[in-house]
């Protein structure tokens, strides 16, 4: 929808720390990010404030040392790894000379670059627009409100105001096609219900190997890449796992810190793979240092769509990394004797068998004989039906 620069974008990172020290995690994210966006990171500029200020978000000594790295690197655009206001984003591109950007925006961005399914393309879209709303500025000040006059006789509207309609009807229709993939998701969801499949949705932090972990269980070989936010477009397989009732698992778009709560909105109908599942494979970065925040941050997410009360299964992944190796396998359980933890190496394979085992025992198979479908003339005989579910006892 909207136009970028083609090619890699020069770029300096700010990332402010407000009454704590900087997280160097959080920082390492900030150039992942910009990284995936096609920024290449001239210059980092980090600091420390008691509060953002209401202007310009940072104070006028970091906004000058920014002006002085841009000038110095030759670089085009600034990326703060914080929300910005419309207010404060158009402030420092005049204080800067150069585009400026927050975390919400480039993320959008890098929604915009990897959807590739129409539903995605809708999401991003919206996603926007919805964004775009909160930062119209008054660009066309010079016609002031329309009044008469041969070629001039309007609606009475400013411009300003004309944007901001075209944009909410623009948003009413996009809703409306989502919608439309909501209500058909939900008609596939009651086909497997009366089926009696089960639904398994992997979810996790972005770049956490679900898309690994995805294709280890069904070879269904869809794309996945050492990169953040790899996989935007949901993909449902049969998962066949023996002696347990038939199952098919989802692979669904990574989550990330401050997800934009546009996105969020936007993705809804895709998540909704997430929001109805019988289970949540929960995927973990058992490489990273955060990933206890990433969980956090991850349940944040499923909190906001709806899919916090979802039994949920770790996985821990990446064990073939940082000396892990010989957790692979490794299976925690809850008092009931239910699985709560699976240790593996989506890449490698190494426990999977285990995470099979407790997909398993979480769905057994029903024995023969029960749980079958009642077949038309059962469900027309009462009689019949009754010597039927004799038999079966």
């Amino acid at each position: 929808m909207f136009e970028r620069h083609a090619g890699n974008d020069r770029a300096v990172l700010v990332q402010l720390a407000f009454g704590k020290a900087p997280i160097a995690d959080d920082l390492e994210e900030l150039q992942s990010l910009a990284a995936t966006a096609g920024a290449a990171t001239a210059e980092v500029v980090t600091g420390r404030r008691d509060r953002p200020d209401a202007a310009l978000f940072a104070g006028r000594g970091k906004v000058q040392e920014i002006s002085d790295a841009c000038v110095a690197t030759q670089s085009e655009l600034v990326i703060f790894n914080h929300p910005l206001s419309g207010v404060q984003e158009r402030n420092l591109e005049r204080e800067l000379s150069c585009r400026v950007i927050d975390r919400r925006t480039l993320i959008l961005d890098i929604f915009a670059q990897r959807a590739r399914s129409a539903e995605g393309k809708l999401a991003v879209e919206l996603a926007q627009l919805e964004h775009l709303a909160t930062r119209l500025v008054r660009g066309w000040s010079h016609l002031e409100r329309q009044r008469g006059g041969i070629g001039l006789r309007g609606p009475g509207e400013k411009q300003l105001e004309i944007d901001r309609r075209l944009i909410s009807g623009k948003i009413r229709a996009l809703r409306e096609r989502l919608d439309r993939v909501e209500r058909q998701r939900h008609t596939q969801r009651r086909r497997r219900e009366r089926s009696q499949t089960r639904a398994i949705a992997i979810v996790g932090y972005t770049n956490a190997g679900k898309s690994t972990l995805f294709n280890r269980l069904t070879a269904a070989g869809t794309y996945a890449a050492d990169q953040l936010f790899a996989t935007l477009d949901t993909t449902v397989r049969k998962l066949y796992v023996a002696d347990a009732q038939p199952l098919v698992v989802s692979d669904t778009v990574g989550f990330v810190r401050a997800l934009p709560h546009e996105l969020v909105e936007a993705f809804k109908a895709t998540l909704l793979e997430a929001v109805e599942a019988d289970l949540l494979l929960h995927v973990v970065d058992g490489a990273s240092d955060q990933r206890e925040a990433q969980i956090e941050a991850v349940n944040a997410v499923l909190a906001e769509i709806g899919a916090a009360d979802i039994p949920q299964l770790i996985v821990v992944n990446k064990c073939d990394l940082l000396g892990l190796g010989t957790d692979a396998g490794r299976v925690e359980h809850d008092e009931s004797g239910q699985a709560q933890r699976v240790f593996v190496s989506a890449r490698t394979g190494a426990g999977i068998a285990e995470l099979r085992n407790a997909l398993q025992h979480r769905f057994p198979a029903a024995p023969r004989g029960y749980d079958q479908p009642l077949d038309t003339d059962a469900a027309n005989d009462p009689a019949l039906a009754e010597n039927i579910a004799h038999s079966s006892g």
